[in-house]
């Protein structure tokens, strides 16, 4: 099945909103707008995968950091079936979470998603036994976020971080923390940006 396949079996209102956000995203970037205030958005094949990964996590809350428009946790908050689970998104910018509130209630998903306003490292300890967790902000915030999520994820949990490749260099003492991490497995995924894919194990 393509990417484009994939697209047209979702809802009609999150094609549309995704569709506006990929413009806006291009167009930024086209007209050189200043890096923190672009959507810095990722590329759909990216947001497939975190569709799948999403659905196969055990049970647990979902987490998301850093919403940005929203257009993640569009796809993320199709893995949802069941009733009265929601992916929780946090987003510290307050023009950006203003978007992104747009971005829900214009793709319907309001049920499925709770935006949270302000640092996700404030609220991070309410959580456990978390299914999903995904990082895309800050790269300085990342190994902070990384051990505040790893303790708390569920046996089978998978905590996702963006731009593994594009921003190799930057992280790359976080990366091989990760990887050497005995808490997780953990591998890189040359998917758009790079994405690092870690899972809880068991712990005997």
């Amino acid at each position: 099945m393509s990417l484009r396949d994939v697209l047209m079996q979702l809802p009609k209102p999150v094609q549309e909103r995704m569709a506006y956000l990929e413009q806006r995203d291009q167009q930024d970037r086209q007209d050189g707008t200043a890096k923190h205030k672009r959507l810095r958005q990722i590329p759909p094949e990216t947001g497939m995968l975190l569709a799948l990964l999403a659905s196969s996590a055990p049970e647990g809350p979902l987490l998301e950091v850093g919403t940005s428009a929203g257009y993640s946790a569009l796809w993320i908050s199709q893995a949802i079936q069941r009733p009265g689970v929601q992916l929780v998104t946090f987003e510290l910018l307050p023009d950006k979470a203003e978007l992104a509130a747009e971005t829900f209630e214009k793709a319907q998903i309001g049920n499925k998603v709770q935006l949270v306003r302000g640092d996700a490292r404030g609220h991070l300890a309410s959580y456990n036994e978390i299914g999903f967790a995904f990082i895309d902000c800050e790269k300085e915030m990342y190994p902070e976020l990384y051990e505040a999520i790893v303790p708390r994820l569920a046996a089978g949990g998978l905590l996702v971080a963006d731009n593994a490749i594009s921003h190799a260099q930057e992280m790359d003492a976080f990366l091989q923390h990760a990887l050497d991490d005995a808490r997780v497995r953990a591998t890189v995924l040359p998917v758009g940006k790079g994405l690092l894919v870690c899972v809880k194990r068991e712990m005997s």
